[in-house]
């Protein structure tokens, strides 16, 4: 009854009357009292007005199975959802399943992780009820050398969703770290299990501070939350869609012309590295230069005083982020 009922209340402008809903469910009053309470209970914020009747409130923030199934508007990403309230993380139960035989645009999602990490197995923090933490399974068809170049496609995925759901202005730190001014809100960990020429399955794991008031000791002088810097409450489920729809679009670019050439201006665009002194810390040869974009693979060409420099792995430090002055 609570998915019916949720139905209701969504398609309709303004209050339904719990008369019109016993008589749409053919129920009593008080079973659909007792339903309504338990949805509340859940987090769906419904307005009861004596003579008028249940409204839900536009900015419910619940994040269930039900929800994810109710709001999936993507073409392959989802067709299988498994939501779990909380889990180790999604990267590992996404691997587990990809084992167990899970197709490829499964879609894994927790309310909480007890063990998220972020790259280099930096602890990713993870609260109940503020975050988005999701991964999403894929069995490509092309070589391991083009995987890498996933993380890329997702990083534009996240940040294409924020500006056009969230309305925020997403930048993009090379190569996958999704910046908020100046401070971190999202972080993606692509893994992957491979044969020596082919992909057995690859996983990208995604993690977005959306109503997070404050952070651990460690993170706080780099991270951030939507609502942070922008106050404004979103629901979680919608932007998970947002994201996974933004996805579709340029894994099917990158699919087509396999490499990043269809994507880079636009990435380039969101780039906040773009033009900027950037540090590149690497244990053989660091070095400082001027970011000026990514290529077709990836790299991000480094303009020095002995001429332009690919890097396609290390760390690279922003002036004026992350703290690096």
């Amino acid at each position: 009854m609570k998915s019916e009922i949720l139905a209701a209340l969504r398609e309709a402008k303004e209050y339904v009357s719990g008369q019109e809903l016993c008589r749409h469910l053919g129920v009593s009053r008080t079973a659909v009292w007792k339903t309504i309470q338990k949805l509340k209970e859940e987090g769906y914020r419904i307005e009861a007005i004596p003579n008028k009747g249940y409204r839900l409130a536009d900015d419910s923030d619940v994040l269930n199975e039900r929800e994810l199934a109710c709001f999936r508007k993507t073409a392959w990403v989802g067709e299988t959802i498994v939501y779990y309230p909380v889990t180790d993380s999604t990267n590992i139960q996404a691997k587990r399943l990809a084992e167990e035989g899970a197709p490829h645009g499964t879609l894994i999602v927790a309310g909480r992780q007890e063990a998220g990490r972020g790259r280099r197995g930096r602890y990713w923090e993870s609260p109940e009820k503020e975050g988005i933490f999701m991964t999403v399974l894929l069995r490509p068809d092309f070589s391991p050398g083009k995987a890498s170049m996933l993380t890329i496609v997702a990083a534009m995925a996240v940040a294409k969703a924020l500006r056009t759901y969230s309305d925020v202005s997403a930048e993009i730190k090379w190569p996958n770290d999704i910046v908020l001014n100046g401070k971190k809100i999202c972080g993606i960990l692509t893994e992957m299990d491979t044969e020596i020429d082919s992909i057995n399955y690859v996983v990208i794991g995604i993690g977005i501070n959306v109503s997070n008031q404050k952070f651990g000791e460690d993170a706080a002088a780099v991270a951030t939350s939507i609502v942070m810097e922008s106050g404004k409450r979103i629901q979680r489920t919608k932007l998970i869609h947002a994201v996974w729809e933004q996805f579709e679009i340029y894994y099917d670019k990158f699919c087509a012309a396999k490499d990043l050439s269809e994507i880079k201006e636009e990435y380039n665009g969101y780039l906040v590295n773009r033009n900027r002194q950037v540090r590149i810390i690497d244990p053989k040869e660091p070095f400082t230069g001027v970011a000026k974009g990514i290529t077709d693979t990836g790299e991000l060409m480094v303009e020095t005083e002995d001429g332009i420099k690919l890097v396609s792995s290390g760390e690279v430090s922003v002036r004026g982020i992350y703290g690096y002055v």
